[in-house]
């Protein structure tokens, strides 16, 4: 691998494959208290795209957004971002790849209260000790809506612009992909649907990639594609996703009928 694999991202003008696992297996303890977390799931994650991950509680889809991310290790198969597999990456590299190429928007804001909301937005390069591109970094709070909530710090913040703070964080570095988990868990309804317009917003206007992990039929609605787990398995997807079609497809799984579909490797359109 070439050091620049590791360099910031640039979208390419064909869409590709931001980052992809293959036949990933998670599994936890040994003997009586062995979990299969995951059982060989093969996805890829396209450049440009707006990806939903669903599922029972249980399923796996937190471990596999964990191990896509690099915030945990499988048992065996890889994972790639971009054209990396984080297997054969050090400590020092991979928590290089992470800072530079994976963007984070997860459930609890994590900002630092004594940080104005620009400062909190641009720590990643800070601690890098790069400094961002202004262009980039007024595009982005453009389309996140904090242009005149910069100099605030956390707590003179509603919790839906303190999400719009962690959104503009993740995207700042112009990562690769960008992975959510539960992302709107702790907002109110019209609060959540702004942090998911605003994610969905990157895809189209960014470019981005975006991966979140959710229970919420209406959140998901936002996105282009959604993975349903069923038991550490892919066993079903669809695109071009309502609510009403998301619902439906949960409340089929969860009575059994999806795993048959998984089995024989149907595809919901």
């Amino acid at each position: 691998m070439t050091a620049d694999a590791l360099a910031p991202y640039a979208p390419r003008s064909m869409p590709g494959i931001a980052a992809a696992t293959t036949d990933l297996s998670k599994v936890y303890g040994r003997g009586d208290t062995r979990v299969v977390a995951l059982d060989r799931v093969s996805v890829s994650f396209r450049e440009g795209e707006f990806t939903a991950i669903m599922g029972p509680s249980g399923c796996g889809k937190s471990t596999l957004l964990h191990c896509a991310a690099g915030l945990d290790t499988p048992t065996s198969g890889s994972v790639r971002v971009g054209t990396t597999d984080l297997g054969t990456l050090d400590d020092r590299r991979l928590t290089q790849l992470r800072r530079d190429r994976i963007g984070f928007v997860f459930q609890a804001f994590n900002l630092l209260p004594t940080l104005t909301a620009l400062e909190n937005i641009t720590l990643p390069l800070s601690i890098a000790g790069r400094r961002p591109d202004r262009q980039w970094l007024d595009r982005v709070v453009s389309m996140v809506g904090l242009s005149q909530r910069l100099g605030h710090r956390p707590a003179q913040l509603s919790g839906g612009q303190q999400q719009r703070v962690a959104v503009a964080r993740a995207l700042v570095s112009r990562p690769a992909v960008v992975f959510g988990d539960e992302p709107t868990g702790n907002l109110d309804s019209r609060a959540g649907a702004e942090v998911l317009g605003f994610l969905r917003d990157s895809v189209r206007e960014l470019g981005q990639s975006v991966v979140m992990v959710t229970h919420d039929p209406v959140a998901a609605g936002f996105a282009d594609r959604v993975l349903f787990l069923a038991d550490g398995r892919l066993v079903d997807e669809m695109t071009r996703p309502t609510p009403d079609r998301v619902m439906d497809l949960m409340l089929r799984t969860s009575g059994g009928e999806s795993g048959a579909s998984g089995a024989s490797g149907a595809r919901t359109r």
